[in-house]
Protein backbone atom coordinates (compact mmCIF):
# COMPACT_ATOMS: atom_id res chain seq x y z
CA UNK A 1 0.00 0.00 0.00
CA UNK A 2 1.18 3.49 -0.88
CA UNK A 3 0.05 6.63 0.90
CA UNK A 4 0.36 9.65 -1.37
CA UNK A 5 -0.24 13.33 -0.59
CA UNK A 6 -2.11 14.55 -3.67
CA UNK A 7 -2.32 18.18 -4.79
CA UNK A 8 0.77 18.72 -2.67
CA UNK A 9 4.35 19.86 -3.22
CA UNK A 10 5.61 18.40 0.07
CA UNK A 11 4.43 15.93 2.66
CA UNK A 12 1.79 16.99 5.19
CA UNK A 13 -0.08 19.16 2.71
CA UNK A 14 -2.69 18.41 0.07
CA UNK A 15 -4.98 15.40 0.48
CA UNK A 16 -3.64 11.99 1.54
CA UNK A 17 -4.92 8.92 -0.30
CA UNK A 18 -4.07 5.27 0.07
CA UNK A 19 -3.39 3.36 -3.16
CA UNK A 20 -3.43 -0.43 -3.33
CA UNK A 21 -2.44 -2.12 -6.63
CA UNK A 22 -4.10 -5.54 -7.03
CA UNK A 23 -3.61 -8.51 -9.33
CA UNK A 24 -7.32 -9.34 -8.97
CA UNK A 25 -10.22 -7.75 -7.13
CA UNK A 26 -10.75 -8.41 -3.46
CA UNK A 27 -14.29 -8.69 -2.19
CA UNK A 28 -16.18 -5.41 -1.83
CA UNK A 29 -16.53 -6.02 1.91
CA UNK A 30 -12.79 -6.50 2.34
CA UNK A 31 -11.93 -3.38 0.33
CA UNK A 32 -14.41 -1.40 2.43
CA UNK A 33 -12.85 -2.77 5.63
CA UNK A 34 -9.38 -1.73 4.44
CA UNK A 35 -10.66 1.76 3.63
CA UNK A 36 -12.29 2.00 7.04
CA UNK A 37 -9.06 0.85 8.71
CA UNK A 38 -7.02 3.42 6.76
CA UNK A 39 -9.49 6.14 7.80
CA UNK A 40 -8.39 8.45 4.99
CA UNK A 41 -10.91 10.28 2.84
CA UNK A 42 -10.19 7.79 0.03
CA UNK A 43 -8.52 4.44 -0.52
CA UNK A 44 -8.05 3.57 -4.20
CA UNK A 45 -7.72 0.06 -5.62
CA UNK A 46 -6.76 -0.71 -9.21
CA UNK A 47 -6.41 -3.83 -11.37
CA UNK A 48 -4.69 -3.86 -14.76
CA UNK A 49 -6.83 -4.76 -17.78
CA UNK A 50 -4.67 -4.88 -20.90
CA UNK A 51 -3.30 -1.39 -21.44
CA UNK A 52 -5.80 0.19 -19.02
CA UNK A 53 -6.54 -0.03 -15.30
CA UNK A 54 -9.86 -0.50 -13.58
CA UNK A 55 -9.95 1.94 -10.65
CA UNK A 56 -12.31 2.08 -7.66
CA UNK A 57 -12.44 4.47 -4.71
CA UNK A 58 -13.70 3.91 -1.15
CA UNK A 59 -14.24 6.38 1.69
CA UNK A 60 -14.24 5.00 5.24
CA UNK A 61 -17.97 4.29 4.86
CA UNK A 62 -18.77 3.55 1.19
CA UNK A 63 -17.64 3.38 -2.42
CA UNK A 64 -17.91 6.59 -4.49
CA UNK A 65 -18.48 7.25 -8.19
CA UNK A 66 -15.75 9.87 -8.66
CA UNK A 67 -12.60 10.96 -6.87
CA UNK A 68 -9.92 13.31 -8.14
CA UNK A 69 -7.17 13.23 -5.55
CA UNK A 70 -7.05 9.41 -5.31
CA UNK A 71 -6.90 9.23 -9.12
CA UNK A 72 -3.93 11.59 -9.03
CA UNK A 73 -2.37 9.46 -6.28
CA UNK A 74 -2.93 6.27 -8.30
CA UNK A 75 -1.25 7.79 -11.37
CA UNK A 76 1.66 8.92 -9.20
CA UNK A 77 2.12 5.35 -7.93
CA UNK A 78 2.13 3.94 -11.48
CA UNK A 79 4.46 6.57 -12.94
CA UNK A 80 6.81 7.10 -10.00
CA UNK A 81 6.77 3.82 -8.06
CA UNK A 82 5.84 1.01 -10.47
CA UNK A 83 7.76 2.11 -13.57
CA UNK A 84 4.82 2.82 -15.89
CA UNK A 85 6.51 3.85 -19.14
CA UNK A 86 3.73 5.07 -21.46
CA UNK A 87 2.76 8.71 -21.98
CA UNK A 88 -0.66 8.48 -20.36
CA UNK A 89 -2.75 6.17 -18.22
CA UNK A 90 -6.38 5.29 -18.85
CA UNK A 91 -8.38 4.47 -15.74
CA UNK A 92 -11.73 2.73 -16.26
CA UNK A 93 -14.13 3.94 -13.56
CA UNK A 94 -17.78 4.44 -12.68
CA UNK A 95 -17.35 7.94 -14.16
CA UNK A 96 -16.10 6.59 -17.48
CA UNK A 97 -12.57 6.52 -18.88
CA UNK A 98 -10.28 9.01 -17.11
CA UNK A 99 -6.88 9.78 -18.63
CA UNK A 100 -3.87 11.03 -16.68
CA UNK A 101 -0.53 12.19 -18.04
CA UNK A 102 2.60 13.87 -16.74
CA UNK A 103 3.47 17.51 -17.49
CA UNK A 104 6.79 18.35 -15.87
CA UNK A 105 6.30 18.18 -12.11
CA UNK A 106 2.53 18.08 -12.44
CA UNK A 107 0.01 15.42 -13.36
CA UNK A 108 -2.95 16.31 -15.58
CA UNK A 109 -6.27 14.48 -15.31
CA UNK A 110 -9.07 14.55 -17.87
CA UNK A 111 -12.49 14.49 -16.16
CA UNK A 112 -16.07 15.15 -17.27
CA UNK A 113 -17.51 18.56 -16.36
CA UNK A 114 -20.64 18.26 -14.25
CA UNK A 115 -23.36 20.78 -15.19
CA UNK A 116 -25.10 22.59 -12.34
CA UNK A 117 -28.78 23.09 -11.67
CA UNK A 118 -30.12 25.95 -9.50
CA UNK A 119 -31.16 24.59 -6.13
CA UNK A 120 -33.68 25.97 -3.63
CA UNK A 121 -31.96 24.93 -0.38
CA UNK A 122 -31.32 28.40 1.04
CA UNK A 123 -33.00 27.78 4.39
CA UNK A 124 -31.24 24.45 4.96
CA UNK A 125 -27.81 25.83 4.02
CA UNK A 126 -28.29 28.98 6.07
CA UNK A 127 -29.29 26.87 9.08
CA UNK A 128 -26.18 24.69 8.68
CA UNK A 129 -23.68 27.52 8.14
CA UNK A 130 -25.28 30.43 9.99
CA UNK A 131 -24.76 32.55 6.87
CA UNK A 132 -27.04 33.24 3.94
CA UNK A 133 -25.49 32.06 0.64
CA UNK A 134 -25.35 34.10 -2.53
CA UNK A 135 -26.40 31.12 -4.68
CA UNK A 136 -26.84 27.36 -4.45
CA UNK A 137 -26.51 24.76 -7.21
CA UNK A 138 -26.73 20.99 -7.31
CA UNK A 139 -24.84 18.28 -9.18
CA UNK A 140 -23.08 15.40 -7.41
CA UNK A 141 -22.79 17.81 -4.46
CA UNK A 142 -24.29 21.11 -3.41
CA UNK A 143 -22.22 24.03 -4.70
CA UNK A 144 -22.78 26.94 -2.31
CA UNK A 145 -21.52 30.38 -3.33
CA UNK A 146 -20.80 32.95 -0.61
CA UNK A 147 -20.18 36.67 -1.02
CA UNK A 148 -16.50 36.69 -0.06
CA UNK A 149 -13.47 34.59 0.80
CA UNK A 150 -13.63 35.46 4.52
CA UNK A 151 -16.98 33.71 4.83
CA UNK A 152 -15.50 30.57 3.30
CA UNK A 153 -12.46 30.75 5.61
CA UNK A 154 -14.55 31.20 8.75
CA UNK A 155 -17.28 28.70 7.96
CA UNK A 156 -17.95 26.28 10.81
CA UNK A 157 -20.95 24.24 9.69
CA UNK A 158 -23.29 22.11 11.76
CA UNK A 159 -22.17 18.72 10.47
CA UNK A 160 -25.29 16.95 11.71
CA UNK A 161 -27.42 19.24 9.54
CA UNK A 162 -25.15 18.56 6.55
CA UNK A 163 -25.55 14.81 7.12
CA UNK A 164 -29.29 15.16 6.62
CA UNK A 165 -28.96 16.63 3.11
CA UNK A 166 -29.60 14.20 0.21
CA UNK A 167 -26.46 14.73 -1.90
CA UNK A 168 -22.91 13.48 -1.30
CA UNK A 169 -21.48 16.67 0.20
CA UNK A 170 -21.47 20.45 0.36
CA UNK A 171 -18.82 22.50 -1.44
CA UNK A 172 -18.62 26.18 -0.48
CA UNK A 173 -16.83 28.72 -2.64
CA UNK A 174 -16.15 32.42 -3.21
CA UNK A 175 -14.00 34.66 -5.38
CA UNK A 176 -10.47 35.33 -4.13
CA UNK A 177 -7.83 38.03 -4.49
CA UNK A 178 -4.93 35.57 -4.70
CA UNK A 179 -6.74 32.93 -6.82
CA UNK A 180 -9.64 32.83 -9.22
CA UNK A 181 -11.67 31.22 -6.44
CA UNK A 182 -11.33 29.37 -3.15
CA UNK A 183 -13.33 26.46 -1.82
CA UNK A 184 -13.90 24.05 1.07
CA UNK A 185 -15.70 20.70 1.06
CA UNK A 186 -17.73 18.83 3.69
CA UNK A 187 -19.10 15.27 3.35
CA UNK A 188 -19.89 13.98 6.87
CA UNK A 189 -22.42 11.40 5.61
CA UNK A 190 -19.50 9.74 3.78
CA UNK A 191 -17.28 9.77 6.88
CA UNK A 192 -15.42 12.95 5.78
CA UNK A 193 -16.17 15.91 8.04
CA UNK A 194 -13.95 18.18 5.92
CA UNK A 195 -11.92 17.01 2.94
CA UNK A 196 -8.49 18.50 2.32
CA UNK A 197 -8.51 18.84 -1.49
CA UNK A 198 -11.49 17.45 -3.41
CA UNK A 199 -10.64 16.95 -7.07
CA UNK A 200 -14.14 15.79 -8.03
CA UNK A 201 -15.64 19.00 -6.60
CA UNK A 202 -13.71 21.03 -9.18
CA UNK A 203 -15.53 19.21 -11.99
CA UNK A 204 -18.62 21.01 -10.65
CA UNK A 205 -17.06 24.29 -9.51
CA UNK A 206 -15.71 25.08 -12.98
CA UNK A 207 -19.26 25.07 -14.36
CA UNK A 208 -20.00 28.12 -12.21
CA UNK A 209 -16.70 29.99 -12.28
CA UNK A 210 -16.05 29.73 -16.04
CA UNK A 211 -19.35 31.51 -16.65
CA UNK A 212 -18.79 34.11 -13.92
CA UNK A 213 -15.16 34.91 -14.76
CA UNK A 214 -15.32 34.36 -18.52
CA UNK A 215 -12.09 32.40 -18.50
CA UNK A 216 -11.56 28.72 -19.38
CA UNK A 217 -8.32 28.48 -17.38
CA UNK A 218 -8.65 28.86 -13.62
CA UNK A 219 -6.31 28.55 -10.65
CA UNK A 220 -8.02 27.74 -7.37
CA UNK A 221 -7.17 26.75 -3.83
CA UNK A 222 -9.01 24.56 -1.39
CA UNK A 223 -8.42 26.39 1.89
CA UNK A 224 -8.80 23.49 4.29
CA UNK A 225 -6.27 23.26 7.15
CA UNK A 226 -3.89 21.27 4.87
CA UNK A 227 -4.95 22.97 1.65
CA UNK A 228 -3.86 22.54 -1.93
CA UNK A 229 -3.86 24.26 -5.31
CA UNK A 230 -5.71 22.97 -8.36
CA UNK A 231 -5.27 24.29 -11.91
CA UNK A 232 -8.32 23.82 -14.15
CA UNK A 233 -8.70 24.09 -17.92
CA UNK A 234 -12.18 23.62 -19.39
CA UNK A 235 -12.60 22.30 -22.94
CA UNK A 236 -16.29 21.87 -23.74
CA UNK A 237 -17.68 19.13 -21.53
CA UNK A 238 -14.26 18.06 -20.18
CA UNK A 239 -11.94 19.66 -17.65
CA UNK A 240 -8.22 19.08 -17.12
CA UNK A 241 -7.26 19.19 -13.45
CA UNK A 242 -3.55 19.66 -12.73
CA UNK A 243 -1.65 19.10 -9.50
CA UNK A 244 1.47 17.57 -8.03
CA UNK A 245 1.90 14.77 -5.51
CA UNK A 246 4.48 13.32 -3.12
CA UNK A 247 5.01 9.91 -1.56
CA UNK A 248 4.58 9.69 2.20
CA UNK A 249 4.48 5.97 2.99
CA UNK A 250 4.94 2.49 1.53
CA UNK A 251 3.70 -0.48 3.51
CA UNK A 252 2.12 -3.94 3.44
CA UNK A 253 -1.50 -4.66 4.28
CA UNK A 254 -1.95 -7.91 6.20
CA UNK A 255 -5.52 -9.23 6.23
CA UNK A 256 -4.92 -12.95 6.62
Amino acid sequence: MYQIDAFATKVFEGNPAAVIPLEAWLSDDLMQCIAQENNLSETAFFVQDGSSYHLRWFTPTQEVEMCGHATLASAFVLFECLGYAHENITFLTQSGALKVWREGEHFSMDFPVQPLEPCDMVNEIEAAFGMRPKAIFAAMDYIVVFEDEVQVQRADPDLMRLKELPLRGVCITAASEAYDFVTRFFAPKYGIDEDSVTGSAFTQLVSYWVDVLGNNTLVAKQISPRGGEVMCTVRGDRVTLRGSAVKYLVGTVEVG
